[in-house]
C-alpha cells in the first residue's frame, strides 16, 4: 500500500556559497513552490456566449524559508549584501524531500533566486519560543527531479 511521503524530511542548499556551515542549511519550513499559468482572453466578433482564453506566461510564487536566528551565516551575508548593498547575486537553491533513510524523493531545482525580504519574528518576553528569521526570495523558475 503507498504511503505519502512525510513533509518534515527535507533539506535545502543554496548553491554557490562559500562553504556554509551544516547549521546555515537547516531551515524548518519552505513555502512557495508553485506554479500557475496566466490566460489571455480574446472576445470574438459576432460570438456572444463566450471568450477565447489562450495560455499565457507561467508564474511563479516567492520561496519563502525559515530556520532560527544565527548570528554568523552565509545565507545571512548574501541576504545582506542584497537588501543592504544592493549587491544582487542570484543563486540556485534546490529543496529536497528526502525518505526515512535520508534519500531524495523529489528535488526542486529553483532557477536565479535572489532575497527580497528578510523578517524576525516577534521578541515576546511573555513567550517560551525560538527566534525565527524569515527570508523571502523571488526566482525565475524550477525545475523538478523526482526519484
Amino acid at each position: 500500500m503507498y504511503t505519502p511521503p512525510v513533509g518534515f524530511h527535507f533539506r535545502v542548499e543554496v548553491l554557490g556559497l562559500d562553504a556554509p556551515k551544516s547549521d546555515d542549511l537547516r531551515f524548518v519550513e519552505v513555502g512557495g513552490l508553485s506554479v500557475e499559468s496566466g490566460t489571455e482572453e480574446v472576445p470574438e466578433g459576432g460570438e456572444n456566449r463566450f471568450t477565447q482564453r489562450y495560455p499565457g506566461r507561467m508564474k511563479y510564487g516567492d520561496l519563502v524559508l525559515k530556520r532560527g536566528l544565527l548570528s554568523a551565516s552565509s545565507v545571512w551575508e548574501w541576504a545582506r549584501k542584497a537588501i543592504d548593498d544592493f549587491d544582487i547575486e542570484p543563486r540556485d537553491v534546490d529543496v529536497t524531500l528526502l525518505d526515512a533513510e535520508h534519500n531524495p524523493l523529489v528535488t526542486w531545482h529553483v532557477v536565479g533566486a535572489y532575497p527580497v525580504k528578510w523578517a524576525l519574528s516577534e521578541l515576546n518576553a511573555t513567550a517560551n519560543a525560538f527566534v525565527v528569521e524569515t527570508l523571502t526570495l523571488a526566482y525565475r523558475h524550477f525545475r523538478v527531479d523526482r526519484g
